[in-house]
């Protein structure tokens, strides 16, 4: 059974990004990059797989610049087996993405495909679900735990009322979300070793998939400043400022 994971490089969550003076951007000139967190998570769930002898090979896919490289040798560390890379300096809009991923599953035929539910730099949470609809494939998004029996996928995944556990029929697109697992810490001989794995090279071109943008972007604004909370004697004295001040009642 083989396993297709994608992972996005993207903003590292401990770095605070600023927009540009123009409003044009986002500024990402000089700060630290990684893997999307939800990604990691679903890189980490393919190799449990393959060690629970689940998952016979985990393909790691990667969309973007050619730094992306970097992104795709730390999911090779982790374990996956070989990468491929989707190499374009597009910006890549949900469903451009969407569309490469059908592309590389096309040409992989894989039995599980996995994907961070949502990446921390648009928050769209679109991808997953986009996907397995062009795949017209099973799906089970924001997992918590992922159990394959036989030619099924039993995903449990949070719900507003507690649990629920849905049985997928493989083929099907798996979405992690953040208590599925936590990713092992990379040591430096799998790092080294990572090296060695392939990994394939591709445009968007070559999978004959046009990336257009179908959005444009008119502007980019920080959120407005908090402004400080103030202390109130009692209740009454607070319900009259919710009520006169903020409105709100």
């Amino acid at each position: 059974m083989k396993a297709l994971v994608a992972v996005k490089r993207v903003v590292d969550y401990n770095v605070k990004v600023r927009v540009k003076a123009d409003g044009s951007d986002v500024d990402i000139g000089n700060v630290k990059m990684s893997m999307n967190p939800f990604d990691e998570i679903a890189v980490e769930e393919a190799v449990r797989l393959k060690e629970a002898g689940k998952v016979s090979e985990i393909v790691a896919v990667s969309l973007g610049e050619k730094k992306c490289e970097e992104t795709l040798r730390t999911a090779l560390a982790m374990g996956a087996d070989r990468a491929v890379h989707v190499e374009t300096d597009a910006k890549l809009e949900p469903l451009a993405v969407a569309k490469l991923l059908k592309a590389v599953a096309d040409k992989e035929n894989p039995q599980i495909l996995l994907l961070g539910k949502q990446a921390i730099d648009d928050d769209a949470n679109q991808v997953a679900q986009m996907l397995a609809a062009l795949l017209n494939a099973a799906q089970g998004t924001f997992a918590s735990k992922v159990q394959i029996e036989g030619e099924e996928a039993l995903v449990t995944r949070e719900i507003d009322g507690g649990e629920e556990t849905v049985a997928l029929e493989l083929p099907a697109v798996i979405s992690a979300d953040l208590r599925l697992n936590e990713p092992r810490f990379v040591k430096l001989p799998n790092i080294m070793a990572a090296k060695k794995k392939p990994l394939e090279k591709l445009s968007p071109a070559d999978l004959a998939v046009d990336i257009s943008p179908r959005l444009n972007t008119v502007k980019f604004a920080e959120p407005k400043a908090r402004q400080a909370g103030v202390k109130v004697a009692d209740v009454v004295e607070l319900v009259e400022k919710l009520k006169n001040e903020a409105k709100v009642i």
